[in-house]
């Protein structure tokens, strides 16, 4: 529900550059409508990603970024270097069972702190927080937690969007060393406008501004003289996530007081970028370049399958092997994604096994080996069932056709609630003089459902329906399942069936696919 709130927001957006506010409109109310539904039951991860979406949400309506009325003091320009019984808890951690993780989170840094240095000078931060990713993942850039925190900074996939990095079929930029730290330092900046001291800047990176926020509220003051007041307060992750950081400066600052005298960092990555627009596969364009799949993978992180996309796309390779690239990109083999082997299945009111398998075209029994189903005839309503999709493909749910979709009446607007003829000017890329001249209007009035005729407006080309699949809506089904189903973009599958975020469908209704 929440990956589908997401793609509603993207959705909205998208509308919205286009003029269609109302749509737009109705693109975030399905939006919140997801998220309302979503159960956090207490769960400090669910309930930030909630936060996240709901503050993405009110910015998209207002357009207008609504801070938090808490003043704080902090100093602004570097982190101090605290010491207490708490930091000295994970010195000695540090020191004795988790040393070989520190030894070899250390080494991996050399990968990627040049880079985080410099990123951190440009935005004016402490460079000292170049070793927060030591405490996220390990430096780790596939380093995933089990609230779906990915990456070197260990982003919630709300919080990513939050902050510009793209997530869909063939990417995560979470994963992207160079994207994702570009994003935790504009949250880190953010943070730091809404608390001013380090400690809890740090500690609402880990579990969240809002928890604590609550936190800062419950102490009954409007301002934070310690962080150490509310650190009893916190959760125990977020407790000791804190003094583990001032740990670790304490160590790379004076190593061999702590008993490391053998630290030694990886070289930083080097490379060269060159725009591909072919999808190929890294392993078939290492072979053909005779470089290591681990090489171009490490370079290339944020590739989900290894697959560049099928649309232009910037990939980082070896420094000097660009004209290599150039000369043989256009005789390695093409390749598509992998079909997945399984897709999940929420249970509803009324259903079974059966009906569920019909659905994918499986089987009952296949469906309770996935599951490590002892009974067929006792499924619960909200159950997450593993759905197997050995032998399916797209074509099982399509056949051609040569029906005709009805396309509206070119060049011709009806007044919806909301609208005014700035905003139906602005959207048509017209002024409201000249649709007031060809309508003949004698005032800017207007009521719902009158037609205005857009001079000079074009409707959007709408592929050739002859050369579109249809697909029969199961039962189930929505238009956000069904786009990810068939791999297309939620907003493209409503525009080709004339649909609006607010569009009901129902099971038999035909819709064009592509």
């Amino acid at each position: 529900m929440l990956d589908e709130a997401l793609d509603f927001c993207e959705v909205a957006q998208s509308f919205w550059q286009k003029g269609e506010l109302e749509n737009a409109l109705d693109a975030l109310d399905n939006a919140y409508a997801l998220i309302l539904d979503v159960d956090s039951q207490e769960d400090v991860k669910l309930i930030q990603q909630k936060e996240d979406l709901r503050f993405l949400i009110s910015k998209r309506i207002l357009e207008i970024y609504a801070s938090r009325n808490i003043v704080v003091t902090g100093n602004h320009d570097e982190i101090p270097m605290e010491m207490n019984s708490h930091v000295e808890k994970e010195l000695k951690r540090f020191s004795g069972y988790e040393k070989d993780f520190f030894l070899q989170s250390f080494a991996r840094s050399g990968l990627y702190r040049p880079y985080i240095l410099e990123a951190l000078r440009k935005a004016g931060l402490p460079e000292e927080l170049s070793w927060l990713p030591l405490i996220e993942s390990g430096f780790k850039v596939t380093a995933l937690s089990r609230a779906r925190a990915l990456g070197l900074w260990q982003f919630i996939p709300s919080t990513g969007y939050k902050f510009g990095l793209k997530r869909d079929r063939y990417i995560d930029e979470r994963i992207d060393f160079i994207k994702a730290t570009d994003a935790a330092i504009a949250y880190l900046k953010e943070l730091h406008s809404i608390f001013g001291d380090w400690a809890t800047v740090l500690a609402a990176y880990n579990c969240g501004e809002g928890r604590v926020l609550k936190v800062i509220r419950t102490q009954n003051v409007n301002y934070l003289d310690n962080f150490w007041d509310l650190y009893q307060r916190l959760p125990n992750e977020t407790a000791r996530y804190v003094p583990r950081f001032y740990a670790t400066l304490h160590i790379v600052k004076h190593p061999e007081k702590y008993g490391f005298t053998n630290l030694v960092a990886d070289a930083p990555l080097e490379y060269d970028t060159v725009d591909v627009n072919r999808q190929v596969h890294l392993k078939d364009l290492g072979k053909s370049m005779d470089i290591g799949m681990k090489v171009l993978k490490a370079l290339n992180p944020e590739l989900r399958y290894n697959l560049i996309p099928p649309e232009n796309y910037t990939l980082r390779i070896p420094k000097g092997t660009e004209e290599d690239l150039l000369a043989k990109i256009d005789t390695v083999p093409t390749s598509r994604l992998p079909q997945p082997a399984y897709v999940y299945h929420r249970v509803r009111r009324g259903q079974t096994l059966s009906t569920i398998a019909r659905r994918y075209h499986t089987s009952v029994r296949a469906i309770m080996r996935a599951n490590n189903m002892r009974r067929s005839h006792y499924i619960r309503a909200g159950k997450r069932l593993k759905i197997p999709q050995r032998g399916y493909t797209a074509s099982r749910h399509t056949t051609t056709t040569t029906e005709t979709a009805t396309i509206p009446a070119s060049g011709k607007h009806y007044v919806r609630k909301g609208d005014s003829l700035w905003i139906i000017a602005k959207r048509y890329g017209t002024t409201v003089q000249q649709i007031s001249k060809v309508n003949r209007l004698s005032s800017n009035r207007l009521y719902i459902g009158q037609p205005l005729i857009i001079p000079g407006f074009k409707t959007e080309p709408l592929p050739d329906t002859s050369k579109l699949n249809t697909y029969s809506v199961q039962q189930g089904d929505s238009p956000y399942t069904i786009a990810q189903k068939h791999n297309m973009a939620l907003e493209r599958l409503l525009r080709i069936n004339q649909l609006t975020p607010r569009s009901k469908i129902y099971p038999g209704q035909k819709l064009f696919i592509e």
